[in-house]
């Protein structure tokens, strides 16, 4: 395959090309991840069909972290050249409906209210679909995950997502997969935080830390720092918990991430970021 501009042609195999750019996504460089893969000029439809499934796997990540809206002509130029069954753009487009479902207009709105309850269904029946038929234990493992978050943020059924996590964690712990273990350690830390353990939510954020660090993820590792600062606050270190915030958010506006930008803004002027959104009364009459 080759790597073509307009002076210069170089040959790379499609796994090497592949992972760069998955490590540019983790770095959270998402518009250059985007640009080398484009830059690709592969003369095997299969590898045409694979490098455009990896574009819409950065995309995801940059509509996450970025709030850009990239991610779905990704997904459908991707689903043009793959076939129907393939497990990874299925993956792949479940994680694009949960985030659609999930930040509306720019803001995160947890729980099943305004939102139409057979499409949360029937995303739930493709969560479990993924996790069942996966190939390996690894991607059963990240579908147990997102089965978890569909079940907790989507249907505020708070008591039965941590067995998904569970789950998860395992998978990701023996595949091994470090940002698998790290997604499960900071939701299943949610949990406890959210309980009053915070000495063990403590315990699994610095862990998913490490393991996102250790993994290159930019962007990740900042957002559980910030957690790192929920907890502080919650145990009685103001000072210490803005202090970290402070540079949480600096950072992120650094490389772009703007979404966690403005989590990391609004902690140091006294919002929890990991609290659910208040409840709306009805009127009455």
């Amino acid at each position: 395959m080759t790597n073509a501009t307009s002076a210069l042609r170089t040959s790379v195999t499609i796994d090497e090309l592949i992972a760069s750019a998955q490590e540019l996504s983790l770095a959270g460089r998402w518009p250059r991840a985007l640009r080398l893969l484009d830059s690709a000029v592969p003369d095997d439809p299969a590898d045409r069909a694979r490098l455009a499934r990896a574009a819409a796997e950065v995309a995801l990540e940059s509509d996450w972290f970025t709030g850009s809206e990239i991610a779905g002509p990704r997904l459908e130029t991707a689903a043009e050249l793959l076939p129907a069954d393939d497990w990874d753009l299925g993956f792949a487009r479940l994680r694009h409906t949960y985030g659609r479902l999930l930040v509306v207009d720019g803001a995160l709105r947890l729980g099943p209210e305004g939102k139409d309850p057979e499409v949360l269904a029937g995303l739930r029946r493709q969560a479990r679909d993924l996790r069942d038929g996966a190939p390996d234990e690894v991607r059963g493992g990240w579908a147990s995950m997102y089965l978890g978050l569909i079940t907790d943020n989507l249907f505020a059924d708070l008591a039965a997502a941590p067995a998904h996590y569970t789950a998860a964690l395992a998978a990701g712990e023996s595949g091994p997969d470090p940002l698998l273990a790290r997604e499960a350690l900071r939701h299943l830390g949610m949990h406890d935080h959210d309980g009053g353990n915070h000495e063990r939510a403590l315990e699994r954020w610095r862990r998913a830390t490490a393991l996102g660090a250790g993994a290159g993820l930019v962007a990740g590792t900042l957002s559980q720092q910030l957690l790192l600062a929920v907890v502080a606050r919650a145990t009685g270190d103001e000072a210490g918990a803005r202090a970290l915030a402070a540079e949480v958010a600096r950072w992120a506006g650094a490389v772009g991430a703007g979404r966690l930008h403005a989590q990391a803004s609004g902690f140091l002027d006294g919002v929890d970021p990991t609290a659910a959104p208040p409840v709306r009364e009805e009127p009455v009459g």
